[in-house]
This record gives structure tokens, sequence and C-alpha cells, in this order.
């Protein structure tokens, strides 16, 4: 799941809306919306994520959030025309274990290059607390 998947169903849930709800308030179709949630479609255009903002009346640490989340969830990478031959080479090698890699092993290829945490555990939490809760009401149904 992305960041941005994450993100949106989080503010869905934070705020109460249906995705039917959203789709209608933001003019898209709940399908759509329903696809961004799970993942299956890339990040969407500056031209839903500003319909959102506008919509929900978006605090401004959510607005930035929210955006941030959108670009972080960028499935292409464009390579520089001027790296290193070494740098095609890491980036095949990673693209070959991208779906290995464990959260322990990103966290240290990060310390290593000297890159900032994740945008927030506050937008990845609760979403894993509410799947926690999910699971746990379809346990006792």
């Amino acid at each position: 799941m992305s960041p941005f998947s994450r993100y949106l169903h989080q503010l869905r849930m934070q705020y109460g809306i249906r995705q039917s709800e959203l789709a209608e308030l933001i003019g898209y179709e709940q399908s759509y919306i329903s696809a961004l949630e799970v993942g299956s479609k890339g990040p969407p255009t500056e031209e839903f994520v500003e319909r959102l903002v506008q919509s929900m009346e978006l605090k401004p640490i959510e607005q930035d959030e929210l955006r941030k989340a959108a670009a972080a969830s960028h499935r292409k990478l464009i390579i520089p025309a001027d790296v290193p031959e070494e740098t095609y080479w890491l980036l095949q090698d990673f693209r070959a274990h991208l779906a290995e890699l464990r959260p322990v092993q990103i966290r240290l290829i990060r310390e290593i290059l000297g890159i900032q945490g994740e945008l927030g555990r506050s937008v990845s939490e609760p979403a894993r607390r509410l799947r926690r809760r999910q699971n746990k009401e379809d346990i006792e149904m």
C-alpha cells in the first residue's frame, strides 16, 4: 500500500466520510477512490489533491502530509543521465530484490544513505490499528 493510499484512508476515517460520499463531494467515481485506497491506482493528479483539500477543508498540516504522501507514492524513477554506471547496476539489484526487503533493511539503507525517516508513523500507525480492529471485528462476527 502506498503512503497516499494509507493517508487517504486515514483522512476519510478521521472525518467519518464514506467512499461514495467523498466521491460525490469531489466529483470522482467511488471506484476511483477505492482503487486509490487499495493502491491499484498510482498517485492522483494534482487536480484530485486540490479538490480533496478544498472539499474536506483540510488543515494546513493535513494538506502538507497529503501532498507529501502523494509525492512519495510515485512508482517510476527517472535516473539523471550523468550518474555513474554503478548507479544503474545498484538500481537493477534494488528492483530485483524490492519485494523481499523488510522494514529493518529499509531503515538501514536509509540510515546508510543519511536519508531522513519516512513521512511519518502518524500516517501509517492509525491505518495499522484500524486493520487490527477490523480483524478483531471479523473474528467476533
